[in-house]
Formats: C-alpha cells, structure tokens, sequence
C-alpha cells in the first residue's frame, strides 16, 4: 500500500459562540477535513487541528503547509512507517500541530485498514472513561457556577472541572486586559460550588496560566487544598518553571502542568525530572497520537498521572488504550448553560462523546477515530479557490 494524495478539505460550519456567560448569535465558522488516499482505496481523515478538541478547521496558511510541503513526503510512502514520519517531521522543525494532524490521519488510516477501532489497534485497555464536566470561562457569578455544577453532579457527572474568571472583570462583567488576577474572585466561586455539590464531587481549577505572579498562584493553591480539590492546573505562564518547582514543593495539592507548552513528550518528560509538575498533561495537537502515546509510557515509568487535555475523537481513543491508573480522565465540554453539547456538528451524524447516567463515555466501536461523516454536507459547503 503507498500514499497517493493528501488533501485538505475546508467547508462551512454554523455555531453559536460562548462568551462572558452569553450564548452568542450563530455566526459561520471553517472546519477542515484532512484526508490521506492510498493505491488501495483505504483512506484516514482527521476533523479540525487548530484551537480547541476537533472543533476548529485549519488556517489558510497551514492547508498550504500540509499540501505543498508535508504531501510531497508522504506520497509514494507507506502509510504505515508513522514512526518513520513522525521523526521525518520532528527534524524538519515542522510545527507541532501540523505534523500532529498528519500522525493521527495516518493512525485512522491503519485502523480502517484492519476494520478496527483506533484505540483497539493502539492496544485496548477500557471501552469506557469516567468524563469531567469542563466549563467556559467567565460563566457566570460564583452562584450560577454553583447553580450549574450541581446540575452536572445531577446529569451523572463525578468531576466538575471550573476555568474561572480571566481577562474579565467579575464585578463589572465586562472584558479586561487579565490584569489583576481576580484571585477573590475565583476563591467565591470555588467556595460557592464547593457547598453546593458537597463532598463527595471530584472538583478542579484551571486558570490557565493567568496568575501572573507566584504569590497569586500560591495564594489560590492554599485554598483549593482547604476546600478539598483533586488537581491545580496550568496556575502560571509555563515559561516560569522555576516557580512551578517551587509551587509542587510548597503545596500538596497537585500540580497538573505544561498545559500547552511546545515540546509534546520531550518538554513533559523534562518537567516530571525537574519536579515541575506533579501530574503531566499533553493533547493530540502536541506530537499527535504517537507523542500521547509516548508520553503516557513514560508518566506510566515514573508512576505520575498523564491526564489528557481537551475533548475530541482523537483524545478519546488514546485513552481508550491508556490504563486508568496512568490517564483517569476524559476532558468533556466546554460546557455552560445555554450551550448544546449532545447536538452533533452538522458535518457529523453522532457526537464523539456520548456520556451514560453514571459519567462514563463510552468509546465508538467503528473502524478508525470513530467518525459518522456526513459527505454530504461537507461536500455542499466545501469552500473552493473561486469562493
């Protein structure tokens, strides 16, 4: 079998953003379709590549990228040697979610090939992942965050996960430079949905590297710890790993980081060797599947959590093949009230994720990532040179 095409497919997609607590009016979006064609028919495709999970199409620069500079690599090649291109693609400084997108075409690829589900190919390890509910950021007041992690606790979740107020200012409710941390803040909201959901609910925080000094960091990190939360994540810039040594030596909350620091495996596997962080963190934008992969083995040697970031198709099947005990999480959402999550996008007929009464999501038994396409809304939206 050799790769003979590599195509990247941009069409329309309608969605409804989320901001400041407000599901917004329906605005026209760009999604992509990256596919790799073989001599024998078999085909891999992956949805999106920029942005968050599945859901944002790739930019006009890089669908130039993928055809003019990593097809003329791929074609003539066996769709196989991922490992092969994988490095290629390392070497070539490509960047990180490009060659990210092309690994995870090429695992849909091969999984196809065997009519097996990706994460059976990968190397089974559960049919099944218990989901957190992940919020937008500035939701709401520290009462409707409250409000809306009881109805997930209700909903069947276990774990509700809050980002809570950056660039915006709670008190006013309008947008803000990030400048100060709202520390007070973000305390009343996780104090707030703390009471209302009770013991028993995983809780954790996410500010996503907003608090721009230590004191900040540490400040929050104490109060997580007193109101009984499972992870801290991605406190500071992650530029400053120093200061993040310094903050997994002085809490006992633990420090889930790099969120989204450049390097897939080889900048986690440094921060694990520098006390940096306490649990890692990677997504399938980071080095593609193969870089999740690697990285869940090596989390797995040094007996540290590897929690997977962000939702989607790909993430999923990962951890469809990483034991509880290393990945125990499934990022869903991002979810806030108002915003439909279980209505597929129109280029799907189901969604990637769907969540039983008990918080578990269960993975997709067909062949590949698990895709239901809907050709026929792609091909009818598909935006063209002449458009």
């Amino acid at each position: 079998m050799k790769i003979t095409d590599l195509q990247v497919i941009p069409f329309r997609v309608p969605f409804r953003p989320f901001r400041h607590g407000q599901v917004l009016d329906e605005v026209m979006g760009v999604q992509t379709l990256t596919r790799i064609l073989t001599d024998e028919g078999v085909e891999g495709y992956y949805l999106g590549g920029e942005g968050h999970g599945d859901q944002d199409g790739l930019l006009p620069d890089d669908r130039q990228a993928l055809e003019r500079g990593f097809k003329p690599m791929l074609v003539g090649q066996d769709p196989f040697d991922r490992e092969m291109f994988w490095h290629w693609m390392w070497t070539r400084n490509s960047k990180e979610h490009l060659l990210s997108v092309v690994d995870m075409a090429l695992w849909d690829l091969q999984a196809r090939a065997y009519d097996l589900p990706l994460y059976k190919l990968l190397g089974g390890a559960r049919d099944k992942v218990k989901a957190y509910a992940s919020t937008y950021p500035n939701m709401a007041s520290p009462e409707g965050y409250a409000e809306h992690a009881l109805a997930c606790k209700e909903r069947g979740y276990t774990h509700y996960k809050i980002h809570p107020y950056y660039f915006y200012d709670p008190v006013t409710g309008k947008p803000g430079p990030g400048r100060p941390s709202n520390v007070d803040q973000d305390i009343a909201a996780c104090r707030a949905i703390r009471e209302a959901v009770g013991d028993d609910m995983v809780l954790s925080h996410d500010v996503w590297g907003t608090y721009r000094t230590y004191e900040d960091a540490i400040r929050m990190g104490r109060e997580l710890e007193r109101l009984g939360f499972y992870w801290y994540e991605h406190p500071m810039p992650e530029y400053r790993v120093q200061s993040y040594i310094k903050l997994c030596q002085e809490l006992t909350i633990p420090v889930l980081s790099p969120e989204i620091a450049a390097g897939s495996l080889y900048t986690r596997a440094d921060w694990i060797m520098r006390g940096a962080s306490d649990m890692t963190r990677i997504d399938v934008l980071r080095g593609g599947i193969t870089g999740v992969k690697k990285l869940a083995a090596v989390a797995e040697a040094f007996g540290v959590r590897c929690e997977v970031h962000m939702s989607g198709f790909a993430n999923l099947q990962c951890l469809g093949a990483i034991s509880e005990d290393v990945s125990q999480y499934y990022e869903r959402g991002l979810v806030a009230p108002g915003v439909d999550y279980e209505t597929p996008p129109p280029y799907l007929n189901a969604i990637c994720d769907p969540m039983d009464d008990e918080g578990y999501v269960h993975l997709s038994q067909a062949s590949g990532m698990g895709y239901d396409i809907n050709w026929d809304y792609i091909w009818e939206n598909r935006i063209t040179d002449e458009d």
